[in-house]
């Protein structure tokens, strides 16, 4: 007896699938390439929200995701019995000049209303700071208090191991039964746009690399457009491309190497540390640059959960939420813009 089939074991897909576990359905979770073959098998895992201004519908999602993702994982991790690598262990940013002061210090004022007290940004000095804290031209830096970082393969494994602690399935081949959701990533993008012969979505790859580091759970740092995650298993994780022409998605290369050479400029201290794994990955994206959820365009009675480029990990839970509530509810609370007809 199988409610909800779930077609990916991707961050999306597994979090869907727990989601609906949680709320009493009889889930199975189907992937022919195992947990987080994916691009949810990356190594960087950098939860950082949107600036607290200009807000929209999109930001307030992805803030009302991040706030709810402490207890989300918590929870897996008491059922999967092995560490989600989860923290919200908050973010540092130099500011290079005063105009970069003076937009900080506006937005610390807009955080207040719309991060309504659960978080903060700040702007602040060195002196203020622990961890690894770069050089900055002004000596000022950005310091918020929401961003999180997740190991995302650990992450990924644990909510697999949490569902089948419930009684969940998860198996790399059996039949659709049940609500069927789609969460399979670029290819799931590739089908839709060979079905519409148009650019529905794509795949963009990306790098990243994993260095032996030990920083505990000091914040990370974005400087220079470089991610740099200290992670809970003593490693640091730098990344990471963004490439939309590519000839080996799965192979590493000079920009990597260019992406690290930003990364020690930012913090010297990592330049000896020893590279430990180089990673790249296709990340599916859509048209829309907003999450696709919904209906799926071509499986009438199925539904698509897609598009997490760059904010998969961070918008997971919020994204679990609203389609449990479609799929097993029948209760429509995803915004317009996250629709696939925003894409099509």
């Amino acid at each position: 007896m199988v409610d909800v089939t779930v077609r990916g074991a991707g961050v999306f897909g597994l979090s869907i699938a727990w989601e609906c576990l949680s709320r009493g359905a009889k889930v199975r979770v189907i992937d022919p390439n195992g947990v987080a073959a994916g691009a949810s098998g990356g190594i960087v895992g950098a939860l950082a929200p949107h600036v607290p201004e200009n807000w929209n519908e999109k930001k307030e999602r992805q803030f009302e995701s991040l706030i709810a993702a402490e207890d989300f994982w918590k929870n897996v991790q008491f059922w999967a019995g092995i560490e989600t690598s989860y923290a919200r262990t908050g973010r540092i940013q130099p500011l290079a000049d005063e105009r970069a002061v003076a937009l900080a210090r506006g937005r610390e004022e807009t955080s207040k209303l719309l991060w309504k007290g659960k978080a903060q940004w700040r702007v602040c000095h060195a002196d203020d700071l622990l961890g690894l804290v770069p050089d900055s031209a002004t000596g000022q830096y950005v310091h918020d208090t929401l961003t999180a970082r997740i190991f995302p393969k650990q992450a990924c494994e644990a909510l697999a191991k949490a569902i089948e602690a419930r009684g969940g399935v998860i198996t790399t081949e059996a039949e659709d039964a049940g609500k069927v959701v789609w969460a399979t990533g670029v290819h799931d993008l590739e089908r839709m746009n060979r079905h519409f012969a148009g650019n529905i979505g794509s795949a963009v790859k990306g790098q990243g690399a994993l260095l032996k580091y030990d920083a505990s759970n000091a914040p990370q740092v974005f400087a220079d457009t470089v991610h740099i995650v200290p992670h809970w298993n003593g490693t640091v994780a730098v990344g990471s491309t963004s490439e939309r022409e590519f000839e080996t998605p799965f192979d590493t290369d000079e920009q990597l190497d260019a992406v690290l050479e930003r990364a020690y400029a930012v913090l010297p201290v990592l330049r000896d540390a020893e590279v430990i794994q180089r990673w790249a990955g296709l990340r599916p994206k859509a048209k829309s640059r907003a999450p696709m959820l919904g209906a799926h365009p071509l499986f009438e009675g199925q539904f698509i959960a897609n598009g997490g480029f760059k904010i998969g990990f961070g918008m997971a839970t919020e994204i679990a939420r609203m389609m449990a509530e479609m799929i097993l509810d029948e209760t429509d609370s995803i915004p317009a813009e996250f629709g696939p007809d925003a894409s099509l």
